[in-house]
């Protein structure tokens, strides 16, 4: 019989045709980030137990844009690009649980099906997508720069529909690019049993954060975002009550793992 390598599907005698090589992985990227406040009750909808609503600021959520690029610890990926490069978009709010606060993603869509087989493992709830972001560069009147009168566009759509498009001014420099996406994650871990009627052979609430993390210069500004409804999409029921602002900043992000808090605790169907 032979022995099967791989981080993950499928698995092969070599490992070679693993969907997702062995973290750690680093990544490399833009993010455009835009903040507002819906009613903190359709925040706690989206909660599992044991999760509450945060203390401060329960209604805050962050519609983050981001482009990466990402490798494992070889990084062979970066010579072969379609391997290493993806956008994605991603809605994080924050919440508590032992009277610590976590952020959480609650939606994201990625273009790839890597992305999406790393998101399996790590608890984000990844689902495919089409995602555009403005482009900086320091050159050319063709894209904007990351300071004061840059203006970077975004859209979101999936399954052919438009779920999110905003835009961003930016007015001056930041010490963050924003406070609801800036606490370690605490994310759940769900697979159902392949026997009708078994409930979850998986149910594990974890947490998560960067090994390690770099940034550039966080710029703030004006920001404006529309959400649209969809067949098979609830984003737009975290209505948008209140802007707080908008956010671009390049950054470079360890990932190696996290730590289990409970299991089966959930209370998931």
């Amino acid at each position: 019989m032979a022995t099967l390598r791989g981080f993950y599907t499928p698995k092969t005698v070599s490992g070679r045709s693993s969907l997702v090589p062995s973290p750690p992985w680093y990544y490399s990227g833009d993010l455009l980030t835009v903040e507002y406040r819906t009613d903190p009750a359709k925040v706690a909808a989206l909660l599992p137990e044991p999760l509450s609503l945060a203390e401060e600021d329960p209604g805050a959520v962050a519609v983050i844009w981001a482009d990466w690029q990402s490798c494992s610890g070889g990084r062979e990926e970066l010579l072969d690009p379609v391997r290493s490069q993806y956008k994605e978009c991603f809605v994080v709010v924050r919440c508590s649980y032992q009277g610590q606060t976590y952020s959480r993603c609650v939606y994201i869509w990625v273009d790839k099906d890597f992305a999406i087989a790393r998101g399996v493992h790590q608890g984000y709830p990844k689902k495919l997508g089409s995602v555009h972001m403005t482009r900086p560069h320091p050159f050319g009147l063709a894209a904007p720069r990351i300071g004061e009168g840059g203006v970077f566009g975004a859209t979101l759509a999936a399954a052919d529909r438009r779920l999110a498009q905003a835009v961003v001014r930016l007015r001056e420099p930041s010490e963050t690019n924003g406070f609801v996406n800036g606490h370690p994650m605490a994310h759940n871990r769900w697979l159902r049993s392949i026997e009708p009627g078994k409930g979850l052979a998986l149910d594990e609430l974890i947490v998560t954060g960067a090994e390690s993390f770099e940034g550039g210069q966080a710029w703030t500004g004006d920001a404006e975002i529309e959400l649209f409804d969809a067949p098979t999409e609830e984003l737009a029921g975290l209505t948008v009550d209140e802007m707080i602002g908008g956010y671009y900043r390049q950054v470079g992000v360890v990932w190696n793992g996290g730590t289990l808090l409970e299991s089966g605790a959930s209370g998931a169907e």
